[in-house]
Formats: C-alpha cells, structure tokens, sequence
C-alpha cells in the first residue's frame, strides 16, 4: 500500500482526496491548460508524466476525432465530424485546414457526414472512415486523390464506419456503428442489421469478424498483433472487449469496464491508443483513461469534456487529444506503439 505521505511527495502540489479502491482517486494534479491527473493506482505515475502541463493546441472545433500521426510528414491529422473538415497540425505552422469536406459533399439522411477515424498506413496512404460515402477509403496525401477499400458487406452498404487500425500484413480492422446516420439504427438508410466490425483482409475481401456488440467505436491492436481492442459507447454497457485474434471468440466478457469512471463525466468509451508495453489509453468519460494489461484503470488525463479519441506522435512520448471542442497534447512516459 502506497502512503498518503509518499504518494504526496511524487505528485508535488497534488491534492490528496481518496483511497485505494477502484474507481477512487489518489491524487489529482492541477495543470495550467484546463488539464488534471487523477491517479487511481501509483503505477500511473510511471506511464503519464503528471508534471508536464499539457498543452492546448487549438480548439474551436463542434467535435474533433480521429488522431493520427504521420512520422514522414511530422504531422498529425484529425477530424471534425459533424462539420465535414479534416485538419493538419504540425510543429512550425499549428493547425490548418486539410481537407474540405472530409466526407461526402452532399448529407442527405446523415447527422455527420464528415469522415472520422484516420490512419497513416505503412504505405504512407492516408486511411479514412468515411461517414457520408460510408466506406473505408485510401488517400494519397499529396494529390488527395481517393480510393475506396470497402463500401459494403455482402451486398449491404455500411452504416458510416468508424475508426480503424492496420496490422503489419496489411490487414484493416474497422467498426461500423450508426453515428453518421440521422435517426441512428432507426435510419431508413441503414441496411445492416447489426453494428459490427469487420475486417478487409490484403486481398480486398471482407468480413465480419464481430456482430454482438451494439455500438462498437473505438478499435487498436496490441503491440504483439495477438488481441485486438474494441470499445463500445454503449451508456447501458461502457466496455472494452478484448478479442484473441487466433479464434475470435464471440460474447467474451468485458476486459474493461468503464461504468465506474463516468459518474459526473461527460463521454463513453471511444478511441484508443496503447503503449509498446501495453497500456491502453482509452478516450472517454472526462478524458482518457489509462488501463494496464490486467484491465486495471491507473488514472486518468481529464480534460472535464466528452473526449473522442487519442494518438501518440512526434517521438512517440506525446499523446494528441481530441477533446470536444480541443486540440491537446501530453507528455508520456510510456512509448506509444506505431511509427515515429
């Protein structure tokens, strides 16, 4: 058991509010960018570096998403879904305007016709969800010319796909919800009957690898390529799932549970980002939440709004933060798993 006294000595001016157990806080670290630590478990201190004060990058935003690191470029892309426009942030310049719409230009029947989740591919591709053509789409970040990966399922058009990851083989993992669509499952566009996730293997075919969870989100994999990671923005199930990828098993019992943190927190479970040693950073109720391998929640980044998602980038010590309306970034101490 850590003591109160030890704990105050590494968290400096850090207000000591609570015990041990799960759900409760430690210690919460007050940071000039509107940014606070709460630490649930100490080993929290040795993944965020509570002493960094965060940075607000831009803000302005009705709902920034998709984080995504491009280490050729030095720059990070990200989405405002419901205003159909995708930004580029880089170092030198700050935030500016990439791509106008994002999405489908016509948003007949949809609440968000922007794209959402981003992706830089090993291919140096940019790869986009896109909500109003509602398909996974590749784009060449120099001429922004587009190609569609996958637009439909045994002859069903997608919902508006959602966020995706890229393994090693070139295999892309994607979740499917209702979001882009007005009315959501009650959409007299939707054609699927289920929000599932899916997978478009190297070769072009796809499948549905996951069809029991009522609104898949967020998706990673582990550093490994052995699980795969899906959240679901479910307020009656806030959950993770982890999957083993070898046999994909259905219905498996929630890895992280999520109801715990969202008292007097904005969000459900949504992106994610995981270290090279394991630890998944899960955007969500007030922030994003830090979950080690076990599912065990060690803290906390809040940043007091609804946040969508996040990516680690520059050296791979940074996570970028797509809170609501904001733009930030944090100092890790944990190394992100990806390319930088």
């Amino acid at each position: 058991m850590v003591t109160r006294r030890a704990l105050c000595t590494w968290l400096g001016a850090t207000v000591i509010v609570g015990c041990t157990h799960k759900g409760s806080v430690l210690g919460v670290t007050q940071g000039p960018t509107a940014l606070t630590y709460e630490t649930f478990d100490s080993d929290f201190l040795s993944v965020v570096d509570i002493t960094s004060n965060g940075e607000l990058l831009s803000d302005g935003y009705q709902w920034a998403e998709g984080p995504a690191w491009d280490a050729k470029n030095r720059s990070l892309y990200f989405t405002d879904v419901p205003a159909n426009r995708a930004y580029k942030w880089q170092a030198p310049t700050g935030t500016q305007l990439f791509l106008d719409p994002s999405g489908a230009a016509s948003a007949d029947g949809f609440r968000e016709p922007g794209a959402n989740g981003l992706l830089v591919s090993d291919n140096g591709q940019l790869l986009l969800c896109n909500h109003g053509s509602r398909s996974v789409e590749s784009m060449d970040i120099q001429t922004g010319r587009r190609t569609t990966l996958a637009d439909r399922f045994e002859g069903q058009k997608f919902n508006s796909p959602n966020d995706l990851i890229e393994a090693s083989d070139g295999t892309i993992y994607f979740t499917d919800p209702p979001y882009g669509l007005e009315g959501l499952d009650e959409s007299p566009l939707k054609e699927m009957s289920v929000n599932g996730v899916y997978k478009r293997n190297p070769d072009g075919k796809v499948e549905r690898v996951i069809d029991d969870m009522t609104f898949p989100n967020g998706v990673i994999l582990s550093p490994d390529e052995k699980y795969l990671y899906v959240s679901q923005s479910d307020p009656s199930q806030a959950l993770v799932r982890r999957y083993r990828l070898a046999d994909m098993q259905q219905s498996v019992a929630p890895w992280f549970d999520a109801s715990p943190f969202m008292s007097g927190h904005q969000g459900l479970p949504d992106g994610m980002a995981i270290s090279t040693n394991g630890h998944v950073f899960v955007a969500g109720p007030g922030g994003v939440l830090v979950v080690n391998d076990a599912g065990k929640c060690l803290g906390r980044i809040a940043t007091g709004r609804a946040t969508a998602n996040c990516a680690f980038g520059e050296d791979g010590r940074t996570l970028f933060i797509t809170a609501q309306n904001r733009l930030y970034r944090v100092r890790t101490l944990a190394k992100g798993s990806g390319r930088f």
